[in-house]
């Protein structure tokens, strides 16, 4: 199989920058907003949209980890702070690709057992297969792939990029 970029490292930064303002304006009220990435690239993603966020805002913006078992979703998450402290808050649930929904519709459940103001997802890539009823809020790119395609994000120091095989 051949690998085929679809984001290099500018097109990713500039997709990070516009879903930090997209979260900006639709939170522009909240004091607080919890970036809630799901564990590896989701996380990462997360930091790098948080450290827009807080250069544009004077929000305060709490980053969480948020590990699932991706291959037995129905796992105990574990988050990387405690419920109360995202209990009343507002959530923005990150990954870097959306396949088929089952992760983000984990994470979103998971958030639900404690009262929360407010879930949004954000993802860099949505591949349109989905398997759940699952609306992304903030996206990268929404790219159309066969199921037997892979969509894979490498974060590197000044070298991110996406590609598809």
């Amino acid at each position: 199989m051949s690998q085929n970029i679809i984001l290099n490292h500018l097109e990713i930064d500039h997709k990070i920058k516009r879903i930090a303002y997209q979260i900006y304006e639709t939170f522009a009220e909240e004091d607080e907003v919890i970036l809630a990435g799901i564990a590896n690239n989701g996380y990462e993603f997360a930091k790098k949209i948080g450290t827009v966020l807080k250069s544009i805002s004077d929000k305060k913006i709490t980053l969480c980890e948020v590990k699932i078992d991706k291959q037995s979703p129905f796992s105990q998450i574990v988050t990387s702070i405690p419920k109360e402290t995202y209990q009343n808050k507002s959530i923005v649930l990150v990954d870097d690709v959306l396949h088929s929904g089952t992760t983000l519709i984990y994470g979103v459940k998971h958030f639900l057992e404690i009262p929360v103001k407010k879930i949004k997802t954000a993802v860099l890539v949505d591949r349109n297969h989905k398997k759940f009823p699952v609306k992304v809020d903030f996206k990268g790119i929404s790219l159309s792939t066969s199921i037997k395609e892979h969509v894979h994000v490498v974060f590197e120091n000044n070298n991110d990029y996406a590609y598809l095989v």
